[in-house]
């Protein structure tokens, strides 16, 4: 009887362990578009345990390619190949807010998201953010400024430049870099060499001032060319450190990556001020049951203050979580997140008006090169 006992137990065992084997081995992924840099594989071993651990039968993997702007962002959501998405805030209005409609309210109260209530008050109901409910489709992650950083191995102290306008000037002609994917930055760089908002032809479309665009639109044409012809290479998801450029365009975590390397780049503090970002944690539409539930737990560990922290430390931003200290080179997010200097959603007038011109400024300053 004892063998029989045995028997049946052993059996049971090798079950139980071909039951769990075949759990394994059939977890659905969940499926996540992040920004190069932003999950790490070490962080997404830890929070697949954790799902584990939680019983949910699910996988987080990070969705190929990595992030490079709205516009792609949009159309792999779109194709339903995204469940979890690291949007920049101002994506999810854009161009008549088209991306805000494959998005879902976030439950700020579900007891998966227990890190929230850490979060900064002042990030987490942004207007931009918010359906017709007044809910938030987003859950605030990290942010900074598009930065330019320069090589203090290669450029003294006093001849780091102080204005935006430096970058037209003939001293620096190709030897700095450009985001190709968000011309919406350059246009910003352009409008604030003269003087202007970088939102200034988004605040023209908003007051419907049409004499004033096509004054201004004309101008900045011509600025955008110049700045163009000027840049020495042009990037897409993440910024080319070649031994020609003195000064590189930047989200941040890639100036973190090198300088560990062992070079020298040094954020260039132009008077003008940067434009500044928040980028954040979405779920989709479809998402619902258990799978919506384990988007949750992913979140929730991304805005816990061990990830947090290395967002800070690490990444050259600035933190969304008010439990971890500041970003050492950006200090304050006060400083970061000034009303005046956040990225507005473009509406679609404005993104065909920043469109047209960057094409025509493109092929120009082709054109222009020596």
């Amino acid at each position: 009887m004892r063998k029989v006992h045995l028997i049946l137990l052993v059996g049971l065992g090798i079950l139980l362990n071909l039951q769990t084997h075949v759990f394994a081995a059939d977890k659905e992924p969940l499926r996540i578009l992040t920004w190069e840099g932003y999950v790490t594989p070490e962080e997404l071993t830890e929070v697949n345990q954790i799902l584990e651990d939680k019983g949910y039968a699910y996988e987080a993997q990070i969705v190929e390619p990595y992030s490079e702007g709205a516009k792609q962002m949009f159309g792999l959501i779109r194709a339903n190949k995204v469940d979890i998405s690291f949007l920049t805030l101002f994506f999810i209005k854009m161009e008549n807010e088209q991306t805000s409609r494959l998005l879902q309210a976030i439950n700020t109260q579900s007891p998966r998201l227990t890190n929230y209530k850490a979060l900064m008050p002042t990030l987490t109901h942004l207007p931009m953010g918010l359906n017709d409910q007044k809910k938030p489709l987003y859950i605030p992650w990290g942010g900074g400024a598009y930065g330019f950083y320069i090589d203090r191995d290669k450029v003294k102290k006093e001849d780091v430049p102080t204005s935006v306008k430096d970058l037209w000037a003939p001293e620096w002609k190709n030897t700095f870099s450009l985001n190709k994917s968000q011309e919406w930055y350059n246009i910003g760089l352009s409008l604030m060499s003269l003087g202007k908002s970088p939102f200034h032809i988004y605040e023209l479309v908003q007051e419907g001032n049409r004499e004033q665009i096509a004054d201004i639109n004309e101008r900045v044409q011509k600025r955008l060319t110049h700045l163009y012809a000027n840049a020495g290479n042009f990037w897409k998801a993440s910024p080319n450190f070649k031994p020609k450029l003195l000064i590189v365009s930047s989200w941040g975590p890639e100036i973190t990556r090198e300088n560990r390397r062992g070079s020298n780049w040094e954020m260039i503090n132009f008077s003008e001020g940067h434009m500044a970002w928040l980028d954040t944690i979405n779920f989709v539409k479809a998402l619902k049951g258990k799978k919506l539930e384990a988007a949750e737990v992913f979140a929730n560990y991304f805005i816990g203050k061990k990830v947090q922290n290395r967002v800070a430390q690490e990444l050259s931003m600035v933190a969304a979580s008010s439990e971890v200290p500041p970003n050492p080179v950006l200090g304050d997010p006060s400083n970061i997140f000034k009303e005046d200097m956040f990225v507005p959603p473009y509406d679609r007038i404005t993104y065909n008006i920043m469109e047209r011109m960057t094409e025509k400024a493109t092929i120009e300053a082709l054109n222009n090169k020596d």
